[in-house]
């Protein structure tokens, strides 16, 4: 009688970890940090240690640990490098369109001054209201990712809002 839960070690539940995972992992950290690039290798660094430590790692705890440990590594970088998101450009796309340049013009600066704004947001604040808002995740699942309550949740929504509707309510 083998009732042993299943083993991250197992390449099919390892791939099912990371196919359940990577995705909200990615945005988690790429929230933190405003980089694709560094998001990614974070992503790929904590399944790597997942990896390396899957004889430790409860299949059930998994989902906890890359998260703990993509933060970690994120939190890292961070000491290292104090920041990126003040600097990024975004790269708009040129698409045609039946728009006025004028339209053109006002959606663009618009575009700006909201990603300027969910930019200036504290990270703690931004980092939930880009995985309700962006992520479509609930705010049970916001805790759970993040770490915190859901009063905690609701409060750093209600004041990243009350953040962004005064930094935009003028439009």
């Amino acid at each position: 009688m083998n009732s042993d839960p299943k083993s991250v070690c197992e390449q099919k539940n390892y791939e099912q970890l990371f196919i359940t995972h990577s995705k909200t992992l990615f945005n988690f950290i790429y929230y933190k940090c405003g980089d694709v690039q560094q998001a990614e290798d974070i992503v790929q660094d904590a399944y790597v240690k997942l990896w390396n430590n899957c004889s430790k790692v409860i299949y059930d705890k998994a989902k906890s640990f890359l998260f703990t440990v993509a933060r970690n590594l994120f939190f890292n970088e961070v000491a290292h490098k104090k920041i990126v998101l003040q600097h990024e450009s975004s790269t708009t796309s040129k698409s045609i369109t039946n728009e006025s340049p004028q339209y053109i013009l006002e959606e663009q600066e618009f575009m700006e001054k909201l990603k300027n704004a969910i930019d200036s947001l504290p990270e703690k604040q931004r980092e939930v209201f880009l995985l309700s808002r962006i992520d479509k995740k609930k705010y049970t699942e916001i805790s759970e990712i993040v770490g915190i309550s859901i009063k905690a949740v609701e409060k750093r929504m209600s004041l990243a809002l009350t953040t962004l509707r005064d930094k935009l309510g003028d439009i």
